[in-house]
């Protein structure tokens, strides 16, 4: 990793420029600031521009800058950077700072960490990096921070603190409240208490407002809530993003295999899950991969590559389903004009279906017990919107070029693709995940597929048998 020196500062008293513009944006004078103190090495200038702001918006600021300019602002702040900011930057600026970074400087940030951020920061890197980082770090830091990174990746055990209160049950609230007091090594941030056998065991938790109204003798097994409300470390963070949802959980307890308490899950980290999942959909859908605005070109292309190469694939499948009719085309220039219509609608509307299918899926609202009667409900919604636009394009059609049975043609394939479309829109997706692959990732090559062979093959098929034979 390399090491450089800032140089001497400018003493240079300026008035500071607004970080923020009116719309949140970030002020280009701010920028123009940073960036001058920045080539000038000014540590002084940079600690007044960005010493005091919230890691996220320091986060954003490093984002803002250019390549070469970030790793020394960080070094020109110095014990005023703070290196949670490093966790609101994308995943490629992070991997490239912390590569650029002295590894001390870095060891040094992360023993300011909770643990958590920590180890969001670290996992990212290769191993040898990683080793390097912690090889520097004091003995107990360093176990606590192994430990984390060798749970599965996006698991509970990667997303938690090991930073937690936990007091026996025999003790009173009087002696729990002068612990608190006490201690000097406490979270920054905590809501509840747990409470733990002998084997440190999880038995339940007490949370602050109940803690705090309890007379000082009561036992806090008195007052402890022993419903257990806990995740296992190993359990997808997906799924605890679901289980705070759906009991409205601010922090709870993560336990491994022997129900011991591990560490704690809080409701900050929970947020940070669901935004990182539902872009992850979103790209999925997309066919975009795990890329960023950071990355680069090369990475960029490759990750888009495989999948325009399998729409490709599909594309090619439909043109022969064209190619099987070239002869009524060239008997009905029409057909031409407006095969295109019938596949671009029913491409939509099978959209439309596999996203809500695929959002279902995610959130579990989709099961047994209601896949029948949402299968009934998009099949409705096709018929109807088919039987709605076949009324629709029909008669354009039939006006357009003077003929009834075009139009009655170009309707009948339109209510027939439009119905493909919730098929394929829904079962596509569902058959993914029966066979255990993320529905999102190549749903929507498949179904657009479906809508234009179906599409092309109703519309042409029906014409030939029609109208051209």
């Amino acid at each position: 990793m390399a090491q450089t020196e800032p140089n001497a500062p400018m003493n240079l008293e300026l008035p500071l420029p607004a970080l923020r513009d009116e719309e949140g944006d970030l002020n280009s004078l701010f920028l123009d600031e940073l960036t001058r103190a920045i080539e000038a090495a000014d540590a002084r200038r940079t600690c007044e521009l960005a010493g005091d702001l919230h890691e996220a918006d320091v986060g954003d600021l490093i984002e803002a800058l250019a390549p070469d300019e970030r790793a020394t602002f960080i070094q020109l702040l110095g014990k005023e950077f703070d290196f949670t900011a490093l966790t609101e930057v994308d995943e490629t600026v992070r991997v490239q700072l912390l590569e650029e970074l002295p590894a001390d400087a870095v060891a040094e940030g992360v023993r300011e960490m909770d643990s958590d951020d920590a180890v969001y920061l670290l996992e990212d890197l290769d191993d040898e990096d990683q080793e390097e980082i912690l090889a520097k770090l004091p003995f107990m830091d360093r176990v606590a921070l192994q430990r984390s990174l060798d749970y599965p990746e996006e698991s509970a055990g990667r997303r938690m603190q090991t930073d937690f209160i936990a007091v026996p049950p025999f003790w009173t609230v009087g002696q729990t409240i002068d612990y608190l007091r006490d201690q000097s090594n406490l979270p920054e941030e905590f809501y509840e208490i747990f409470v733990t056998d002998p084997g440190f065991r999880f038995l339940g938790a007490v949370a602050l407002n109940r803690l705090l109204r309890a007379p000082r003798h009561t036992k806090i097994s008195e007052v402890f809530n022993d419903d257990r409300q806990r995740v296992l470390v190993t359990e997808d963070q997906e799924e605890v993003a679901r289980f705070f949802e759906r009991y409205n959980l601010v922090s709870v307890a993560v336990v491994d295999e022997a129900e011991r308490l591990v560490g704690v899950l809080m409701v900050d980290d929970i947020v940070d899950v669901i935004q990182q999942e539902v872009e992850e959909d979103i790209r999925a859908l997309a066919g975009v991969g795990d890329e960023e605005i950071s990355d680069s070109v090369f990475y960029t292309l490759r990750t888009r590559w495989v999948w325009l190469v399998i729409n490709l694939a599909t594309a090619f499948l439909a043109s022969a389903v064209i190619g099987e009719f070239d002869g009524s085309i060239q008997k009905m220039v029409a057909l031409a004009v407006l095969m295109p219509i019938v596949a671009s609608q029913g491409g939509n509307a099978a959209t439309q279906t596999m996203t809500v299918t695929v959002r279902a899926i995610a959130t579990r609202d989709l099961d047994a017990n209601n896949v029948w009667r949402i299968f009934g409900r998009e099949l409705s919604v096709g018929l109807l919107n088919g039987m709605t636009f076949a009324l629709m394009v029909g008669t354009i059609a039939g006006v357009w070029f003077h003929d009834a049975m075009l139009g009655v043609v170009f309707g009948a394939a339109m209510i027939i693709n439009m119905v493909a479309a919730a098929l394929g829109g829904m079962l596509i997706p569902l058959g993914m995940d029966r066979l255990n692959i993320d529905p999102a990732v190549a749903s929507g090559a498949f179904v657009t597929t479906v809508t234009d062979v179906v599409g092309y093959a109703s519309f042409l098929g029906l014409a030939t048998w029609i109208l051209v034979s």
